[in-house]
C-alpha cells in the first residue's frame, strides 16, 4: 500500500510508493526489468491459486509420463516404438537419425520433449492471467527450455561426441578456437566479418549518392534500359538495418531487378547515428528523411509524382508520411501516386514475439540505457530480436560452432544481419511508446507530426501491400488490419509471401520456383480468415505480379535518367559512404 509523502513544495503526494515499495521497484528494475523472473513466478502461483485446473494438468502430463514409459520399454527390448512426442517440423535439433535410431538417445529426446510441450502448454493454458501475461511466462519459459536442450552439451550430444571421435578431437580444438573468437567479438557469431566487403561482394549495383543531409544519403540508380517508366520508384528501407538487404548480389537484388524491368529507382541509406545525434527525432527521420527524399527524386525526374515504398519500420515511417502528406499538401498536390509497403506493422496491438519487451518498466530501462550513451547499440537490437528465435538463431550457432567445431558459412543474409546500425535515443522511445506501447499511430489525430494531427483514413493512394508468412517481427494478420485503417477508396492489393521476414521479400525469381505467394484485393472490413480462403495461390515470387502492377501505374516510357545530373550532381559512388560507418 502507498503511503503519502511531502514533496519539495511540502504538498503531500498521495501516489508515492512506501520505502519498502520503492526498494522492491528498484531492485525489480536493475536486476529483471524485462520481468523474466517476474512473470514465470506470477504463472506459477496462478496455478497453486486454481488447484483443480492445476490438477487436470497434471493428470494430462501423468498421461505422457506413462505412454513414454511405455515407449522406454518397447525401446529398451528392442521391440519398434512410434514417439509419443514427434518434434515440430521445424525444430532441426533432433534431426539426425542416431536420434531415432539409438533406443538411448531417442528416450533422452522423448523425456525432453514430453516435458517441454507440457509445460509450454500449462503457460500457455495458465488460469487467472490475461492473455498477454500467459505470452510473457511461456516466452520465457520457451528459452529456458531450449537453453537446457540435451544437444547443447557435449556429454548429450550424440551427434558432437561423434564427431570428436571422427575427428580425433580435432573438432573440439576447433571448437574452443570459435568459442575464443566470439568472446573477442562479445558475440556469437553467424558468420565471420570479413567473409564479404559492401561494396565489393554485396550493394555493387551502380548507382551514385546525388543527396545528403546529416539523416540520409539517396542513392539514384543507373539504368540498365533503353527506356524507363516516367514515374520513379523511391524506397525507404529501414534505419535498425542497412540498406543493402535490398542490393545484395546481382542475383538477389530488388533494386537491380527492378532496373531490369524498366524502372528508374532511388533508394534511402541512413545515416549510422552517434552520441551526437542522440535528440533526432521520429519527425526528423519524415521531415529530413522522407519528404526530403521525395522533393528531390520528383525534381530530379521533372514529375509530380513518385512511387513510394517502405519495408519494416521504413514502411510504418512511409505509412505516417502518407497521412501527413495528404493533410499537409493541397488537394491533389501529394507528390506519391501510390504506394507500397514490406512486411509493415501499422496496428501495434499484436506485434508477435516481441511483445514479451514491451511495458513500462521494459522501455524505462531502455530508455535509462539509451540515455548514458545517447542511442541504442545496435549490438542490443540484434540480441533481442535473435532471442526470439533462439533455438535457430543462438543455440544452432552455439552447436555447430562450438560443439562440433564448424566453421561459418559465408551467408550474405547473415552477413548483413550481424551489420548492424544504432538507434538515436529520442526517436527509438518516441518509436517504442507511441507505436508499441500506446498504439497511437492507427487513432484518430492522435499523432502530431511534423506540425500535423494525422488520420490514417485520409490516405487515399493505392497500395500494394506485401507480408510473409513465417514473419516473427511483423506478422501477417496484423500487418493485414492496414486495409482497416486507410480510406475505403484507397484500392488495396495485398499479397502473403511464403517463408520469413527477410526472405520472404529478398525473393528474386527462380526457375524452378523455390516460394509462393497468396495474392487478392481485401475489402475494407473483411476479416483475413476469409481473405485466405479466396485469395489466388501462385507459384514463384511476387515480384513479378508487383512490376505488373507498377507497369500499370508509372505512365508512359521515356528516355532514362541518367544516374546523376547538374542539378543533383554525384556525391559518392553507390553504395555511398554513410552505409559503411561501424
Amino acid at each position: 500500500m502507498s503511503s503519502s509523502f511531502p514533496n519539495k513544495s511540502g504538498a503531500i503526494n498521495t501516489n508515492a510508493l512506501s520505502p519498502f515499495e520503492a526498494l522492491g521497484q528498484s531492485v525489480s528494475k536493475a536486476i529483471d526489468p524485462f520481468g523474466v523472473t517476474t512473470s514465470l513466478l506470477n504463472a506459477q502461483m496462478a496455478w497453486l491459486m486454481h488447484p483443480q485446473e492445476f490438477a487436470r494438468a497434471v493428470s494430462g502430463l501423468s498421461g505422457d509420463l506413462m505412454a513414454l514409459q511405455t515407449h522406454v520399454m518397447r525401446r529398451a527390448m528392442g521391440i519398434p516404438s512410434d514417439d509419443v512426442i514427434a518434434p515440430n517440423a521445424d525444430d532441426a535439433r533432433f534431426a539426425d537419425p542416431v536420434w531415432t535410431d539409438s533406443a538411448t538417445w531417442d528416450i533422452i529426446k522423448e523425456w525432453y520433449l514430453a516435458f517441454t510441450h507440457r509445460l509450454e502448454d500449462m503457460y500457455f493454458e495458465t488460469p487467472g492471467l490475461s492473455d498477454r501475461e500467459r505470452r510473457r511466462a511461456a516466452f520465457w519459459l520457451r528459452k529456458w527450455l531450449n537453453l537446457v536442450a540435451p544437444t547443447n552439451y557435449f556429454w548429450l550430444n550424440p551427434v558432437a561426441m561423434q564427431r570428436f571421435v571422427e575427428t580425433n578431437g580435432e573438432s573440439l580444438r576447433q571448437g574452443w578456437q570459435n568459442l575464443q573468437r566470439d568472446v573477442k567479438a562479445k558475440n556469437i557469431l553467424m558468420v565471420e566479418p570479413d567473409a564479404f566487403s559492401v561494396g565489393k561482394d554485396l550493394a555493387t549495383t551502380a548507382g551514385k549518392v546525388i543527396f545528403r543531409n546529416r539523416l540520409v544519403e539517396l542513392i539514384h540508380y543507373a539504368p540498365t534500359t533503353e527506356k524507363v517508366r516516367a514515374t520513379p520508384i523511391v524506397i525507404i528501407t529501414p534505419w535498425i538495418n542497412k540498406f543493402y538487404i535490398l542490393d545484395l548480389t546481382a542475383r538477389k537484388s530488388m533494386v537491380k531487378y527492378l532496373t531490369d524491368q524498366g524502372f528508374s529507382v532511388f533508394i534511402t541509406s541512413w545515416k549510422n547515428p552517434g552520441e551526437d545525434l542522440s535528440g533526432i527525432r521520429f519527425d526528423d527521420y519524415l521531415l529530413e528523411g522522407v519528404n526530403e527524399v521525395v522533393r528531390v527524386a520528383t525534381e530530379f525526374c521533372k514529375v509530380p509524382q513518385v512511387h513510394l515504398a517502405g519495408y519494416c519500420i521504413g514502411g510504418t515511417l512511409v505509412t505516417t508520411y502518407m497521412a501527413w502528406a495528404n493533410k499537409h499538401f493541397a488537394s491533389g498536390k501529394v507528390p506519391v501516386a501510390h504506394w507500397t509497403l514490406f512486411t509493415t506493422l501499422t496496428d501495434f496491438s499484436h506485434p508477435g514475439d516481441i511483445d514479451v519487451f514491451i511495458d513500462e518498466a521494459s522501455i524505462g530501462a531502455l530508455e535509462e540505457s539509451m540515455a548514458k550513451k545517447g542511442y541504442l547499440d545496435g549490438s542490443e537490437m540484434a540480441s533481442s530480436f535473435r532471442l526470439l528465435r533462439s533455438n535457430s538463431l543462438v543455440w544452432n550457432y552455439w552447436v555447430h560452432s562450438y560443439l562440433l567445431g564448424d566453421s561459418l558459412p559465408a551467408f550474405d543474409v547473415l552477413f548483413w544481419n550481424m551489420d548492424t546500425t544504432r538507434m538515436p535515443q529520442a526517436m527509438h522511445s518516441y518509436y517504442l511508446r507511441e507505436m508499441y506501447l500506446h498504439n497511437n499511430l492507427i487513432k484518430r489525430d492522435k499523432l502530431t507530426i511534423g506540425g500535423e494531427r494525422i488520420d490514417l483514413d485520409a490516405i487515399t493512394q493505392p497500395l500494394y501491400a506485401v507480408t510473409a508468412e513465417d514473419d516473427h517481427i511483423a506478422p501477417w494478420r496484423q500487418c493485414y488490419r492496414i486495409r482497416k485503417y486507410i480510406n475505403v477508396a484507397a484500392p488495396v492489393r495485398f499479397v502473403l509471401s511464403t517463408s520469413g521476414h527477410i526472405l520472404g521479400i529478398v525473393n528474386p525469381p527462380a526457375n524452378p520456383p523455390k516460394r509462393a505467394y497468396w495474392i487478392a484485393e481485401p475489402d475494407r472490413n473483411e476479416h483475413w480468415e476469409h481473405w485466405f480462403e479466396r485469395a489466388e495461390k501462385k507459384p514463384g515470387t511476387w515480384w513479378e505480379d508487383w512490376t505488373a502492377w507498377l507497369n500499370e501505374r508509372t505512365g508512359e516510357h521515356v528516355d532514362p535518367y541518367p544516374a546523376a545530373n547538374r542539378k543533383f550532381p554525384s556525391l559518392a559512388d553507390a553504395p555511398g559512404t554513410y552505409v559503411l560507418e561501424k
